[in-house]
């Protein structure tokens, strides 16, 4: 056993069972900040570690298993030869049961690595998963007698298990979920990347107030008559509670970026006024930077803009 921490490891190998999540862990490391190359010839690691150094690249992750095919009694060696890595080594094998490997392949419909070697010459396989499972588990057993960690993800979401790979690496501390708002209009559709929708077509529409509809929700009359509508600040203090509520648990169970949308009739006037001030309340609630994208804001503009021209110039208008 190769003994480091794991949050001291600059070089971590990522190892184990097909099917028991080496995909998972290596992008958490990947989100950790640890420079992943999965699948490499074992041979090449020493050069390939010593090229990331030279380039300042100081925290690596190899992905290595059964996949390396006749390379793989040199993966043993090749862990063993950094087991004096300047920045420590890190072994990391990820293991499971055979029936939930065997369940994760029937899921993902993709053939066991084992499978491809053991086929006949007319391309079907002569084994089964189980078969497959049992004689990769054979093969990688000299290497994990080097694990510092063995990871059992039998009973393990790919989510628990990325918090876990998060919490061993990085003590938790990881980038913080992205948020954004995003003003828009019903008019125009609603944004494909929202993940939560609010309309707020009830509040008073400044678009039918004199003097107000040339303006948009940027402009201090519009967001002052915006955010003195009756219900506008009571929508704004039962969302921003939602939020308080909910952006914790999104972060927790894994999403990088989120992406909340509020929406009137056109994009211009209410949503963007919402937009800005609620993503001031959450900034300040989340101390975290809160983008701002106003989708549709510059569209009435336009469209007066070409109509104001085809009338100077004597065509017809909608």
């Amino acid at each position: 056993m190769i003994k480091t921490t794991a949050r001291d490891a600059d070089l971590v190998v990522v190892t184990g069972l097909s099917g028991a999540g080496k995909t998972t862990g290596l992008n958490a490391l990947e989100d950790a900040g640890y420079y992943c190359i999965d699948n490499l010839p074992p041979t090449l690691t020493a050069a390939t570690v010593e090229a990331c150094r030279a380039s300042g690249i100081d925290k690596v992750a190899l992905g290595m298993d059964v996949r390396v095919g006749s390379f793989l009694e040199a993966v043993q060696s090749a862990i063993e030869s950094h087991r004096d890595h300047p920045g420590g080594l890190y072994v990391l094998y990820f293991d499971a049961a055979e029936e939930a490997v065997v369940r994760r392949f029937h899921e993902t419909r993709r053939p066991h690595p084992i499978l491809a070697d053991q086929a006949e010459g007319d391309g079907s396989p002569t084994l089964s998963v189980s078969d497959a499972v049992r004689i990769e588990r054979d093969r990688l057993s000299g290497i994990r007698t080097l694990a510092t960690e063995v990871v059992d993800t039998t009973h393990l979401t790919v989510h628990e298990l990325r918090r876990l790979v998060l919490e061993r690496f990085t003590g938790g501390e990881v980038s913080r979920m992205q948020v954004r708002v995003l003003s828009f209009g019903f008019k125009h559709g609603v944004p494909l990347d929202a993940n939560l929708v609010f309309d707020v077509r009830f509040l008073d529409n400044p678009y039918f107030v004199k003097g107000l509809r040339e303006q948009t929700g940027n402009d201090g009359e519009v967001r002052d008559f915006v955010l003195s509508t009756p219900g506008a600040g009571e929508w704004l203090d039962h969302v921003e509670g939602l939020l308080r509520f909910s952006l914790p648990r999104y972060e927790q169970e894994g999403k990088t970026y989120l992406t909340i949308a509020i929406g009137c009739t056109g994009g211009r006037h209410r949503s963007v006024a919402l937009t800005v001030e609620l993503a001031r309340r959450l900034s300040a609630a989340r101390g975290q930077r809160i983008g701002i994208l106003h989708r549709d804001v510059t569209r009435g503009a336009i469209m007066t803009e070409v109509t104001a021209r085809a009338a100077d110039e004597g065509g017809e208008t909608d």
